[in-house]
């Protein structure tokens, strides 16, 4: 039987790499600096395995098909987006194929990558949380960026069966849960239903699979011109109120706000935060230990909660 030794729920946003800060003082270097006392702590509980819960922003999933959820079992490769790692990540696929089994038991017909690309979605905070890439991951993608969404509910039932997945893995072990996304910032959409969503930007969240670099060099530019601005939109009352809930245990208040509460007070950004409720609720424990730093300049509230003590 496995042994889930903790939970890590951590921000990401593609200016962490992209514009990382120089010192303690510059927008975001709170964050880095709290990012790495969890990866201090982290080597210290020993993990053979991580489970990262995270979502893809239209590199590894598209409207051509859509899934809610997606398990790795074999090959994970890192798109390398916004200067995050890029190349082959170590995969436990033992413990994959028993968290598919074990969900699949529990009503959950996630759907199964032999070849999974993920994004920085995935990679920034398990690089973050781990201090490198070299702890063996199970990746669990969860569609956050393209409507219709999985319920809210839904995913807090799914991290109950995902908890109890990883505790009956016949591949014994200790394994850390890491959560990566949000937690409230506000994003063009992405939609085809849409009427903004037209053009060659409607036919790349369909087709972009068939050329994704090329879809990829061109968004880039778009999200470098969304960062630096002081005054762009973070819900700093929300993300406190939602790190609060996780801290009591609370993931159900989250889930009832809905999509039309959530992302009024979160954005559309905001619906990351599934990644969190999955995590969070498969560990089965309070948050014992948050960071927050609310970062406009990287257009998105960055937060950090752990189910272990950080020094």
């Amino acid at each position: 039987m496995s042994e889930i030794v903790g939970f890590v729920g951590m921000s990401h946003s593609p200016f962490a790499t992209m514009t990382p800060p120089s010192g303690p003082g510059e927008p975001g270097g709170a964050f880095v600096a709290d990012a790495a006392r969890v990866a201090t702590a982290v080597q210290a509980l020993a993990p053979d395995a991580v489970v990262v819960v995270g979502p893809d922003h239209f590199h590894g999933n598209f409207y051509d098909v859509m899934p809610p959820f997606v398990l790795g079992v074999e090959e994970v490769v890192a798109f390398g987006d916004f200067g995050t790692t890029a190349g082959p990540l170590p995969v436990a696929s033992a413990l994959a194929w028993s968290v598919r089994d074990g969900l699949a038991a529990s009503g959950f017909d996630v759907s199964l990558s032999y070849s999974l690309t993920v994004d920085h979605g995935v990679v920034q905070g398990y690089e973050m949380a781990t201090g490198g890439t070299t702890v063996p991951l199970v990746p669990l993608v969860v569609n956050t960026a393209g409507p219709p969404l999985p319920d809210l509910r839904r995913c807090v039932a799914l991290g109950r069966a995902l908890g109890a997945a990883i505790r009956g893995s016949a591949d014994a072990g200790r394994v850390l849960v890491v959560a990566s996304g949000g937690l409230s910032h506000w994003l063009p959409p992405n939609d085809p239903r849409d009427p903004a969503v037209v053009g060659a930007r409607r036919e790349s969240v369909i087709h972009g699979r068939r050329d994704v670099h090329a879809v990829a060099a061109a968004r880039e530019p778009r999200v470098r011109a969304m960062g630096g601005d002081p005054g762009a939109r973070v819900n700093a009352a929300w993300d406190a109120w939602f790190l609060d809930r996780l801290a009591a245990g609370d993931a159900g208040a989250v889930a009832a706000l809905g999509d039309a509460a959530l992302e009024e007070q979160a954005g559309s950004g905001g619906h990351e935060v599934r990644a969190w409720l999955i995590g969070q609720v498969a560990v089965g424990r309070p948050l014992v230990w948050t960071s927050y730093e609310p970062v406009p300049e990287w257009i998105t509230g960055m937060g950090i909660g752990t189910t272990f003590p950080v020094g």
